[in-house]
């Protein structure tokens, strides 16, 4: 199998979002995660109310069996709405996360940079809140 076939199939079992959807969907109580690293969240910003977990913590962060999960992560009904730079390696985090049983997991078509390209709200780099406030703390002995 081809990546580009494993991304097709992944997203046949989500009902992904657009930008607006994501925003709207943030404000009625969903939760959105923001993958990117660090790096890209330095050079373009971050979301306003979004929590930040770099996708090699994800399952770890929003499992709400385990012992390393984020404070956000109470239930497997919770609604989960993934943001990747692009909108790629979030659907592929969702289907991780609907294995998981969050069974609500989704994510955002085109990214960060959709979102960006909507006029939704973007914190800048270095802004008050924008950075690690709403980020998940890594735990020791956490991958």
């Amino acid at each position: 199998m081809r990546i580009e076939e494993l991304l097709t199939a992944a997203r046949t079992g989500l009902d992904r979002l657009s930008p607006a959807g994501a925003a709207a969907a943030q404000a009625d109580g969903g939760l959105l995660v923001d993958i990117r690293y660090a790096a890209l969240r330095e050079r373009d910003g971050t979301l306003p109310g979004a929590l930040v977990v770099e996708r090699n913590e994800l399952e770890w962060r929003l499992d709400p069996a385990c012992d390393h999960r984020a404070a956000q992560a109470t239930s497997h009904d919770l609604w989960v709405i993934v943001l990747c730079d692009e909108g790629y390696a979030s659907s592929l985090a969702a289907v991780s996360l609907h294995r998981l049983g969050l069974h609500r997991a989704t994510d955002v078509v085109g990214g960060f940079q959709a979102w960006r390209a909507a006029g939704l709200p973007v914190l800048s780099p270095g802004a008050p809140g924008a950075g690690a406030a709403g980020a998940a703390r890594p735990a020791r002995g956490v991958p």
